[in-house]
Parts: C-alpha cells; sequence; structure tokens
C-alpha cells in the first residue's frame, strides 16, 4: 500500500502537521468539546457538519461522509494524488525530501525538470504571441474569435512560428537539452534519421495546465490563412502533445487551474469541447468552465471533478456527433454515481457562438435546467419518428438496464444512497419508458443472473453480509488500540483472506492489515492511516473509526474478544455457503466427467458439513 516515499518520511509529516492547524487554514474552525467543527465545502451546507478530531487526527463530514486524515485535505483541497500531497506537506513542516530512496529522489528529480522545461517553453510560445512580428496572423485570428488580450495572458496562450527549428534554436542558446523538450512533447522526432524537429509549427497554441497551475502540456490550433495559402499542406486542425510523464489526455481537463475558484462557488463543473469554448465562457464570467482535451469526457475526468463539483454539465454542439455522445455518456451517469446532466445546444451552434450571440444569461439559464444523462436519452428519443421511437426505446432501455447489471447487486452492505439511487433511476426509467416498474426490475435480475452464471458478477452480488463485514473491521480498529487485546488482530489476519470478503475496500483493508502484522507493526488506528495512500481507503477507515468510537466505547476487552470471536464464525459461514453455492451452480452446469463430478460433491458435503458445524448468522 505504501507509496514511492519511505514510511519513516510519511510519519515524520504526520507527526509535524497538526490537522486542526491545517484545517485552520482552510475553513474558519469553531471549537465544540473535543472537536472542531465548521461549514462542510462539499456540500450545501448550512449548519456545521464538518468535524475536526484533534485526538485522531482526522476529519469527517456526517452528512457527505467525506472523511481522512491530512494527506486526505491536502489531496481534497487541492485536488492532487498522494505524492503532491506528502511532498506539499513536507514543505510546510520544512522536513527535506531527501530522506526518500535515492532512486525516488532521482525520479522525483527528474520530473520537477521536465516541469521547469515544459515552463520554459510555454513562456518562449506565450512571448513570441505578444511581442513578435511574425506572430501577427495569430493574433489576428484570436482577435476575429473574440478572444481578449486578458483571457491570452490568463490562459497562457502561445504561437510557434511557422519553421522545424525555431524552439530548438532558442533552447540551444540556453543550454536547455533537446532531449528534456522531446520527453515533455514540445519536440518530435523523425524516424530513420533520428533529428529533432518543432511539434507545433505555424499553431496558436494553449497551454495545458495542471490543478496546481503548472504547464504540463500543449495544443495547437493550425492557422487558417497557413492552410489557404498552400493547399498541399496536410495537417490536423488540433493537435495535442503527446502522453508524457507530466501529461495523460485522459486525465487531465483545460482551464482546472482557472476554474478551481469558481467550482469551490459553484459546486457544478461546466465540461465543453474546445478550447475556445472554454475561454469564451471564462472571459463572458462563467469561472466554472473546463475542455476536454480532443477525448471523450471519462471516468478518469469525473473522479477528477468531483474533487471539486457535486454536479457535472457536459455542454454539447447541437450536431449530430454531439447527440451520438450524449448517449455515449449514460454509463458514467449511472457507474460513476454522479449528477452528470447534458445540454445540447440548438441550432447546431458550439458553445463559443453561441456565448458571443445570445450572451451568458441565456446559456446559465440552459445550463441549470439541463436534463440529467438518462433524461436526455429519452428526450432524443422522444424526436424519433412513431416507427423509429418504439425500437429507440427498447433499446435505451435496454442500454439503462445493461450499464445497472454491471454493479453490484443490492444487498446488506450496499450504502442507503446507492439503494436510493437505484430505486429512483428504475422508477423514472418506468415513467420515461412507459414500462411497467416491475418488468424493468425483473429484466434486471435477468441480466444480472446472466452475467453471474458467465461469471462476470461481482463478488458483492453473490456473496452478501457487507454489515457483518464493517463489524469486523469496527472491532478490529477498537482491540488495535488496546495493548491488551493487540494480539487478537494477528490471530484474526492469520485466518482470514480476501475471498471473505464481498467488498473491493474491505479486501483492501484486509490487506492493510496483513501488511501491519507481517511488519510486526501494532495494528492501531495511526499505523493503519499512515501505510495508506488512497484517499476512498483512508475516508472508509475513518469512518469505521467514528462508528467504532461510539458503538464500542463502553465494551471490555472480554466483551471486544466475544464480539470478534462472533463475528469472524459468521464471516467464515458466509464464506464457506458461498463457495458451496458456485460449487453446486458449477456442478449443474458444467459437462464434467463422471470423476470429476463424484469429487466436486464430495467437496459440497464436506462443505454442508462444515457450515454444520460453524455459527449459522443470527438474520438466518
Amino acid at each position: 500500500m505504501a507509496g514511492p516515499f519511505r514510511d519513516d518520511l510519511k510519519e515524520r509529516v504526520r507527526q509535524a502537521v497538526d490537522i486542526v492547524d491545517l484545517a485552520g487554514s482552510y475553513f474558519s474552525l469553531r471549537r465544540q468539546g473535543r472537536i472542531y467543527t465548521t461549514l462542510c465545502p462539499w456540500h450545501d451546507d448550512s449548519r456545521p457538519s464538518l468535524q475536526v478530531n484533534p485526538q485522531r487526527q482526522s476529519y469527517r463530514c456526517w452528512v457527505c461522509n467525506e472523511g481522512g486524515d491530512i494527506f486526505s485535505l491536502v489531496m481534497k483541497m487541492e485536488g492532487v494524488e498522494f505524492p503532491e500531497a506528502l511532498r506539499m506537506l513536507a514543505e510546510r513542516a520544512g522536513i527535506p525530501i531527501e530522506t526518500q530512496s535515492p532512486r525516488s529522489a532521482q525520479s522525483a528529480q527528474e520530473k520537477r525538470t521536465l516541469y521547469d522545461v515544459m515552463a520554459w517553453a510555454e513562456r518562449q510560445y506565450h512571448q513570441c504571441l505578444l511581442h513578435s512580428p511574425e506572430a501577427e496572423p495569430a493574433r489576428k485570428y484570436l482577435r476575429q474569435r473574440g478572444i481578449s488580450d486578458d483571457s491570452i495572458r490568463r490562459f497562457h496562450l502561445g504561437f510557434a512560428p511557422d519553421g522545424w527549428t525555431w524552439i530548438q534554436e532558442r533552447a540551444r542558446k540556453e543550454g536547455l537539452s533537446l532531449a528534456s523538450l522531446a520527453a515533455v512533447g514540445v519536440l518530435g522526432k523523425r524516424e530513420g534519421g533520428g533529428t529533432f524537429y518543432d511539434r507545433f509549427k505555424g499553431r496558436v497554441l494553449f497551454s495545458i495546465r495542471d490543478v496546481q497551475g503548472r504547464p504540463v502540456a500543449t495544443g495547437g490550433r493550425i492557422l487558417p490563412e497557413l492552410v489557404s495559402s498552400d493547399p498541399d499542406r496536410q495537417a490536423a486542425k488540433y493537435i495535442n502533445s503527446p502522453e508524457t510523464p507530466l501529461f495523460s489526455k485522459g486525465r487531465m481537463l483545460f482551464g482546472m487551474d482557472q476554474a478551481r475558484e469558481g467550482l469551490t462557488k459553484t459546486r457544478a463543473a461546466v465540461v465543453v469541447e474546445g478550447y475556445t469554448d472554454c475561454i469564451m465562457a471564462h472571459q463572458f464570467g462563467l469561472r466554472n468552465f473546463v475542455a476536454v482535451l480532443g477525448t471523450a469526457l471519462g471516468e478518469d475526468h469525473i473522479r477528477l471533478l468531483r474533487r471539486f463539483a457535486e454536479k457535472v454539465v457536459l455542454v454539447l454542439d447541437g450536431d449530430e456527433a454531439g447527440r451520438k455522445r450524449a448517449s455515449e455518456v449514460l454509463p458514467l451517469f449511472i457507474e460513476q454515481q454522479v449528477d452528470l446532466r447534458v445540454l445540447t445546444l440548438p441550432d447546431e451552434l458550439d458553445p463559443c457562438d453561441f456565448l458571443v450571440q445570445r450572451g451568458p444569461s441565456v446559456l446559465s439559464e440552459m445550463l441549470s435546467a439541463a436534463a440529467d444523462a438518462l433524461e436526455h436519452k429519452f428526450e432524443q428519443v422522444q424526436t424519433m419518428s412513431k416507427s423509429q421511437r418504439t425500437h429507440a426505446v427498447q433499446q435505451a432501455v435496454e442500454d439503462v438496464l445493461s450499464t445497472l447489471a454491471k454493479a453490484p447487486r443490492l444487498s446488506a452492505s450496499t450504502t442507503a444512497r446507492e439503494k436510493i439511487r437505484e430505486a429512483t433511476i428504475l422508477s423514472r426509467l418506468s415513467r420515461l419508458s412507459d414500462v411497467n416498474e416491475d418488468m424493468l426490475r425483473s429484466r434486471l435480475t435477468e441480466l444480472r443472473n446472466s452475467r453471474r452464471t458467465t461469471g462476470a458478477t461481482s463478488d458483492v452480488e453473490a456473496k452478501p453480509g457487507g454489515d457483518r463485514e464493517r463489524e469486523l473491521f469496527e472491532v478490529l480498529l477498537k482491540i488495535g488500540d488496546d495493548p491488551a487485546t493487540r494480539g487478537l488482530v494477528q490471530d484474526a489476519c492469520r485466518e482470514l483472506t480476501a475471498a471473505h470478503f464481498s467488498t473491493e475496500r474491505c479486501r483492501k483493508l484486509l490487506a492493510v492489515y496483513r501488511e501491519l502484522c507481517e511488519a510486526r507493526t501494532e495494528p492501531t488506528f495511526d499505523a493503519l492511516m499512515l501505510l495508506i495512500d488512497d484517499a476512498e481507503l483512508k475516508n472508509f477507515v475513518v469512518e469505521l473509526d467514528e462508528e467504532a468510537q461510539e458503538k464500542l466505547a463502553a465494551k471490555s476487552p472480554e466483551d471486544l474478544a466475544a464480539m470478534l470471536t462472533d463475528v469472524l464464525a459468521h464471516v467464515r459461514w458466509r464464506h464457506t455457503r458461498h463457495q458451496q453455492g458456485r460449487n453446486i451452480t458449477m456442478l449443474k452446469q458444467s459437462r464434467m466427467e463422471e470423476g470429476d463430478k463424484h469429487q466436486m460433491t464430495q467437496q459440497i458435503i464436506e462443505q454442508i458439513q462444515q457450515r454444520q458445524g460453524l455459527s449459522a448468522p443470527k438474520e438466518g
């Protein structure tokens, strides 16, 4: 579970940074007994529901269930991954990063060099656009598009002259490595000869920056007049930097650094498809717009946006391609459990032209009224002819149910929010399609059963029992903090495997416990949190810990030992029953040789006997 940093560095940072001081740099905290409270920034909070616990060095919102430690808080507030959060906190505490392993330190230094090279290239291109006579056609093009001088400076736009070696010549004068420029995608390398060339020559450049405002890549738009003056020139209208150590187009969004404040204020992100669409929106005062980078909106984009916003609105051009993409986002709406809305603009206008022609207030009203992805899909169906509509409705229903079938079946481990979401989707699907809700549920069950028989189902679906699994970890957290009972954690970890658990996060948490036990580290809450880098898993541990502190505070060591014995027996019982069910299914469906069938039958009998020797769960 540990990342590229040594655990002693993480421990030193954790000891040096107090979560109350850290949270106080972001929020206005108020002391309330042993804890501190504040308005939660991640939902519309009117009564302080975010609690900071100085004793556990953790935080948690009881409404939106966001929680973690100092590392989680920086990751959430700054929109960074764990390694960057650790660096930021180390700098805050005055702890040198050189305490990393030599290999990690070298890798970090190489990456810092690439950031410096990319920033240098951005400055060269930007200054060229602002001051160079040969950039006048680019300045003219931007004026024609309505992009202001202020936007040019704020978004660090640039221009690459129409030559193969312009940026290389400047690099040589300053002693910069051409290999580093190639590593960040500024230069390309010809096949065969191995010589470098300026990748973005003759293009207006759009600087792509990460959430922290560091240049990581470039997008380039060929100047129209270059194409019109040279009919033989074959060049893509837009190109982006290739994938590099700094840049992955499927994980980044243009304008995120500019949109952070707007996202925090509105809690809504608006995603468009073009650089100029995003820039023009900001120019009109709509500061929560970002743009995809020549790819479709995907899961990683949603994860990034969910750090800052509760709602995502995808704005699409009103042409046929836009309507097609609207249908493609439906799985994201269901699988990512996000309030994803879709707005298709009228008259085949793109957002830039729409803003210029009709103004920001009209677009804002349309954004507020945008239908979510499910509603939008059926709105498209309603525009079809009657003969087309019947088939389209059937296909739309099947698409939604097929996507739902990929999610885990509702079980004891399913959160109330997930249960309500599935029920709401089925209810709305019934209303939109005019298909009976019971029939929809029946078809959903068929699809899930089909996935199960082909081995595609999740463990949650086939083996419910998540409430007792949560209880197991609550007990482990409580006994792990008491020196008198810590040995019981090691005993439990010896007999448990990933197969005993029905959810991925429980399996991950077991792996952390086992890692602690193998390292002979005391399995305390602090040790767990230190070993985990993943923000979602940290959140889960804080949630379990808070519940354990509340429910098990009065339990004696003897009571906790008895509880552990009981819940372990239950988990083992569930696991054995699950194995038996799978074997029976395989026996029914497979074409085994008689000897193999006999062997599996004997195994099933042994499992039944084993189950009879285990404690059955009280809910039976």
